[in-house]
């Protein structure tokens, strides 16, 4: 096991995308087997030393960031143990790339569908938090395909949970760990929305218990190893960048698509006119006259194309776009470089983020069916009376979009606090989460607290105090640590 506790030479570990300033910690743990992990935790459950878990630092809360303690960091416990073919699954260590689990599982013929952003995350925060990504649209978040896990708890013993083990009830809700201890579950009062969820602990009458330990960000136990699903590669892709004049244009194109259910769409993705400016940074060839722009993605496995490309160049031209304002992928080569222009996206809101020496106010709401043209029209109404610099973009396909709000001044930090609070409330009185993908983390207990109230956060500090009773794990994530007390 690897240890350091010089500051300048651990100081990476209290950044990540969020730009959260003030992290410290007394030392970086880097455990590279299971049983090194276990016995520094046995050590730190007896004095009460927090922990903070460090995945690949793309997270945008702020989770993965210290405030005292120890950081334990998983990037040795790496390895890809097995992938099966005939299972179509894939066992992992928590610390292994995105990356690399995708490129292996393409290498056999599978796919790996979480398709988040940051291909340097980590499987094990992938899982921490619930992600998901741009391929959601058709395969769901990263809760669906997670069949097992490996944690250590906080007092170091060693948790094996595979998917139909444990199921809970509400009037059966006490749980026998290996070790004999028994946990008494406190039944939570909250109720999750009907849209996809990434906000505090997953929870309802009859639940799976590995659910539970999906998206707790690290207050639970340590996760070590994940068994996961795959799913058999499409043989081929159509991608598309389809731009417009008007952003309502877009809106209306993508409530079609959403309509069509036979079309095997994996990705629909929006970008708003301050996003499209980013592309036409990036690509020269973006329209001058766009204002926003739709990028998809379609499994084209055994489909005939000339029927598929007579659709699209149908439907393109009733939503007053253009056909010569279209792009499509010609080869896997383009198809890549699709992709990279999508992620530029977030990726240039970091950087302008950095530069504005002000932390970004990202909003990650989902909201149901039938809702999302009220959230847009909310989000443009309210960045046009307070004049932010901001961009809206992401998942228009599950109703799931980011609203980045960039202060460049002191005043401007506190005005979009401010709208920020508004958009969480709004999304909430449609229906919706404050959270769709990127958690909670130390930054956003306001917006939970508005989805959930203080009585529906307390009710998650009773359930990791039942998990982790010396409360040493994952503090300030989810929840402020004074509701544990």
């Amino acid at each position: 096991m690897i240890r350091k506790s010089d500051r300048d030479i651990i100081a990476n570990y209290f950044e990540d995308t969020s730009n959260l300033k003030g992290g410290y910690a007394e030392e970086v743990v880097i455990p590279e087997k299971v049983p090194e992990l276990v016995s520094f935790m046995s050590g730190a459950f007896a004095r009460k030393m927090p922990v903070t878990v460090s995945g690949g630092g793309t997270g945008t809360t702020g989770s993965r960031i210290p405030f005292g303690g120890a950081v334990v960091s998983m990037e040795r416990l790496n390895r890809i143990i097995g992938l099966s073919d005939a299972m179509r699954s894939a066992t992992v260590e928590a610390g292994v790339l995105v990356e690399s689990l995708k490129v292996r599982a393409e290498s056999s013929g599978l796919f790996y569908t979480s398709h988040p952003t940051e291909s340097t995350a980590f499987v094990g925060g992938t899982v921490a938090t619930n992600a998901s990504g741009a391929r959601s649209y058709r395969y769901g978040p990263t809760r669906r395909y997670v069949k097992r896990l490996k944690m250590v708890m906080s007092d170091g013993e060693i948790f094996e949970l595979r998917r139909g083990d444990i199921l809970l009830k509400k009037d059966n809700l006490t749980i026998k760990l290996p070790s004999g201890r028994r946990i008494k579950i406190p039944p939570p009062r909250y109720r999750m929305p009907d849209t996809k969820n990434s906000a505090g602990y997953f929870w309802h009458d009859g639940m799976d218990l590995i659910d539970l330990f999906i998206g707790q960000e690290g207050t639970l136990s340590i996760i070590t190893e994940v068994e996961m699903a795959l799913v058999t590669k499409p043989s081929a892709f159509l991608s598309s960048f389809v731009f417009f004049k008007k952003e309502e244009a877009a809106w209306a194109f993508c409530d079609e698509v959403r309509r069509d259910k036979g079309l095997d769409v994996l990705s629909l993705e929006y970008f708003d006119r301050n996003a499209v400016a980013i592309l036409r940074e990036r690509n020269r060839n973006v329209p001058d006259a766009a204002l926003a722009a739709i990028f998809f993605e379609q499994d084209m496995s055994g489909k005939d194309s000339d029927a598929v490309m007579s659709f699209w160049n149908n439907m393109i031209p009733r939503h007053n776009s253009s056909l010569d304002d279209t792009w499509v992928a010609m080869n896997d080569k383009e198809a890549e470089l699709f992709l990279d222009l999508r992620h530029s996206i977030p990726e240039t809101v970091n950087e302008r983020v950095k530069r504005n020496g002000f932390r970004k106010f990202s909003m990650d709401i989902a909201v149901p069916d039938g809702k999302l043209g009220e959230m847009l029209r909310f989000y443009a109404g309210s960045f046009k009376t307070t004049g932010l610099d901001h961009i809206v973009f992401g998942h228009i396909g599950e109703n799931h979009l980011h609203a980045n709000s960039m202060p460049k001044s002191p005043e401007e930090a506190v005005a979009a606090e401010r709208l920020s609070i508004e958009f969480a409330k709004k999304g909430v009185s449609l229906g919706g989460t404050v959270s769709a993908e990127h958690g909670i983390g130390k930054l956003k207990h306001k917006y939970l607290e508005v989805m959930y109230g203080r009585k529906g956060m307390a009710d998650m500090a009773r359930i990791k105090k039942a998990f982790d009773p010396a409360c040493i794990l994952g503090l300030d994530n989810i929840f402020p640590r004074e509701l544990l007390t």
